[in-house]
């Protein structure tokens, strides 16, 4: 199977995953004005799990490393399988949440906000679980991006009203706490040494596999659930999906695939630069969203002076603490 080298190959995959998991949600902006990303959200899911096995059988089962991806499922451990399950059904669970806080508070805010909280939480989760890089730097860059985040969340309130100030914000939150959390489960299922692993762990590809069928079974949960009690607008049912053009459907199945890619090269990247540097640098992403929602779609165009000071602050402090995270190791 295809696994990575060396660290400076490792940073570099870290950035592609920085940019696909900040401009995937672009994809719901292209969908048509009456495609609810309650809709959306399921050909997202079903585009994960296509890119997942389409990876798998792949880059997973070629080379002379490793195991191929059906024998490495065959000899996988139920306590393995297990962890990248529940890391799916984590990272859906937040992400149904974030997707939400996209289509009330935009891009500009749900990212900065809620996946800058995923990246402070995730990199102190998975620094303590597997403390590789220098925890000066580390810690450092995440203090950063902590107060980037503040700054963020004072410039959306600036130019909305509370009630949607005040959902938007908590529906950030509340993805940010989960997304978290999610990377270590499918961090722990995987074998320490991707060339040669360990009987009962999983290869990457495989651990990606059963991460792609976490979120989709989740889904049948979490979404539906949703439609019914919408966070905002009214209820829908599987009807809805059914009648959507072929240009939603597909534009779905694109963010969904999108997403997994910049998850697959975390994960590949992850032997070489740690899953705390790993895991942080991805979540960059937030930068990359930022930029899209203030500059191409103009979230913010109506706002004041005072306010677009505070979004240059608050990118310069993303970028300056993803730098320190870059060279912790």
């Amino acid at each position: 199977m295809f696994i990575i080298e060396t660290y400076s190959s490792a940073v570099l995959l870290c950035i592609v995953t920085m940019l696909c998991w900040g401009s995937w949600a672009n994809t719901q902006k292209l969908s048509s004005s009456s495609w609810r990303f309650e809709l959306f959200y399921w050909d997202y899911a079903i585009g994960i799990v296509l890119a997942s096995l389409i990876l798998a059988f792949t880059l997973g089962s070629s080379g002379t490393q490793g195991r191929g991806f059906l024998a490495d499922y065959a000899q996988a451990s139920g306590d393995n399988l297990q962890s990248a399950f529940i890391g799916g059904v984590l990272f859906n669970a937040a992400n149904i949440l974030l997707v939400a806080a996209i289509g009330i508070a935009g891009m500009s805010v749900a990212f900065p906000v809620g996946i800058g909280i995923a990246l402070v939480l995730g990199v102190l989760v998975n620094y303590l679980a597997d403390p590789q890089g220098n925890p000066l730097l580390i810690f450092g860059g995440v203090a950063l991006i902590a107060i980037a985040i503040i700054l963020n969340a004072r410039a959306y309130k600036s130019i909305s009203n509370a009630a949607a100030s005040n959902k938007g914000l908590v529906l950030s939150v509340l993805a940010g706490c989960l997304m978290g959390l999610f990377y270590k489960y499918v961090a722990a299922s995987m074998a320490v040494n991707f060339a040669a692993p360990e009987v009962g762990k999983l290869t990457p590809y495989t651990a990606l596999v059963v991460f792609a069928v976490g979120v989709l079974a989740s889904s049948l949960v979490f979404n539906t659930f949703q439609m019914k009690k919408p966070f905002s607008g009214a209820p829908l049912n599987f009807a809805h999906y059914i009648v959507g053009s072929t240009k939603d459907h597909l534009v779905g199945i694109l963010g969904g695939a999108i997403w997994f890619v910049g998850m697959a090269l975390s994960i590949l990247a992850s032997e070489k630069a740690g899953a705390a540097v790993s895991y942080g640098l991805g979540q960059g992403a937030t930068v990359v969203a930022a930029v899209w929602g203030i500059f191409i779609w103009k979230e913010f165009k109506n706002a004041s002076p005072k306010t677009h000071k505070l979004l240059n602050i608050m990118l310069l402090l993303y970028v300056v603490g993803l730098g320190l995270l870059i060279g912790s190791k």
